[in-house]
């Protein structure tokens, strides 16, 4: 397996070649006393501030429509913040080794059965108890022609919240002048489930300033994966028109949100997967989200399959990052991933890697002002 020792020991190296672009400093320590570093990186006007903790985005700086710089996304002050689960819905982490749901934590593969922790009972969710957002990664600073980067690296060992193979993952973020790009890599040495994302909370108008009903979602996706009361796929896959569920066409996140279907009691709002047009493997249109109110906006593209609508159902925090209060809809993740529960649903994308493929998905947000 790979070692991702010899790139940490260039680390000090490659930051003082890039001070202005790349800056490093010290975050702080988890509980149990590993260190974690902050990098920031500048380009064209934006920033955006990566932990080595979860390799997470933590803050993200875009203009307003009069030029006024703002932190676009939710989050906490400290390393164990971050790692009370409590206050730390997965705030802009990269979850793994399997994003969203997994049925009873419980799949096949081959003549194996495999049980997960059931950490939202009655499933799995985002990895496990300890999965990839409560991690420690190592991180390399990078200088490319598209803008400045930082690699963030994990080697998640076999049977590691019960998952088989050990896996090596690269996770590569470059800030370009046209907004942030997230690669994904990783390979396995026995055949194993993958479903990588990053769990941001976008709230356009800043960080704590209310929420976020009145922004403008636009979706390409003509269908969703209908799920039970434990948000488990049904595996169908419905159309989106004429329901509370059609964001073809953008319209405010809060024009259907109460309506029953959405306000299910183990929903509390949008907590859907998504299906989106095109292929699998493809860069592609997948989500626009707007502000009216700042002027300030992302389209998302991804090569992956479906992408989660969550809109905060459930947050509930007196005092989060700089002090602010996050209370329900504060902020929307748009999770670009495979289906939930994949692994149990032969007619889904399979999220299946074998000894010997690559695992590779990109995500772009382009950030815009109108």
């Amino acid at each position: 397996m790979k070692s991702w020792l010899v790139g940490l020991i260039a680390l000090s190296g490659a930051v003082s070649l890039a001070q202005e672009p790349v800056e490093r400093e010290w975050f702080g320590v988890t509980n149990t006393g590993a260190p974690v570093e902050k990098y920031t990186l500048n380009n064209g006007g934006y920033s955006v501030e990566i932990l080595t903790l979860g390799a997470t985005i933590q803050r993200l700086y875009l203009p307003d429509r009069q030029g006024e710089l703002a932190d676009v996304v939710l989050g906490l002050n400290s390393a164990p913040e971050y790692q009370d689960p409590k206050l730390n819905p997965s705030f802009g982490c990269t979850v793994g080794r399997y994003a969203n749901r997994i049925a009873k934590g419980q799949f096949e593969l081959g003549p194996n059965n495999y049980q997960l922790a059931i950490n939202n009972p009655p499933n799995s969710l985002h990895g496990g108890v300890k999965g990839f957002c409560a991690q420690i990664w190592q991180a390399l600073p990078l200088t490319t022609p598209a803008g400045p980067a930082l690699r963030l690296s994990y080697q998640s060992h076999d049977g590691e919240e019960g998952f088989p193979g050990n896996l090596d993952v690269e996770v590569t973020y470059t800030l370009t002048k046209a907004g942030l790009q997230i690669d994904y890599v990783a390979q396995s040495d026995s055949a194993t489930v993958v479903n990588l994302t990053n769990h941001t909370y976008w709230n356009l108008s800043g960080h704590g300033n209310g929420d976020i009903l009145k922004h403008h979602l636009e979706l390409n996706a003509p269908a969703y994966t209908p799920a039970d009361d434990t948000l488990i796929p049904t595996g169908e896959q419905a159309g989106v028109e004429g329901t509370p569920f059609d964001f073809t066409a953008p319209k405010p996140l809060g024009q259907d949100i109460d309506h029953p279907s959405v306000q299910r009691p183990a929903y509390g709002g949008y907590d859907h997967n998504f299906v989106l047009a095109g292929e699998t493997g493809e860069l592609r249109q997948a989500a626009r989200l707007y502000d009216p109110n700042s002027g300030r906006g992302v389209e998302i593209q991804t090569t992956e399959p479906g992408v989660q609508l969550y809109t905060g159902n459930w947050l509930d925090l007196a005092a989060a990052k700089d002090g602010k209060a996050y209370g329900r809809y504060s902020g929307v993740a748009l999770e670009c991933q495979h289906f939930p529960d994949s692994p149990n649903h032969p007619g889904f994308p399979s999220t299946r890697l074998e000894p010997g493929q690559t695992y590779r998905q990109t995500t772009v947000f382009k950030f815009f002002v109108e």
